[in-house]
């Protein structure tokens, strides 16, 4: 399995709205519950609206689109990272996932998935 880096940091929010946030952008995830609005986006993108805020992430996807029938792909390299002690943040679209770690232990976390095979670019 191929992982493709992407080469943004990102911070990981929660805002009062939605306004002010364009949408269209690379790199825009946002989930609405009856609890919360979140955003994950590139640093340099995080509004004036933010609530709270965590910077400092930075991430990778899964190489094309992932039928969904495949199973298992997420638990796989969450797995791998869990057990070298590394905590992510993930986010699935139509087409692929997203894993996010800290910058501080993202390289680690390269390493620990190319020891176990996946191909990283």
């Amino acid at each position: 399995m191929i992982l493709n880096i992407i080469n943004e940091e990102f911070s990981v929010c929660k805002v009062a709205d939605y306004e002010g946030i364009d949408l269209s952008s690379p790199y825009i995830f946002i989930g609405s519950t009856d609890e919360e609005k979140s955003l994950v986006c590139p640093i340099q993108l995080v509004p004036d609206n933010t609530v709270e805020r965590d910077d400092g992430w930075k991430a990778f996807r899964v190489e094309g689109i992932l039928d969904f029938s495949l199973i298992g792909i997420l638990a796989a390299i969450s797995k791998v990272l869990a057990d070298g002690g590394i905590g992510i943040f993930a986010i699935s679209t139509f087409n692929t996932d997203y894993i996010l770690t800290k910058s501080e232990n993202f390289e680690r976390a390269i390493g620990l998935l190319q020891s176990k095979g996946y191909s990283i670019k």
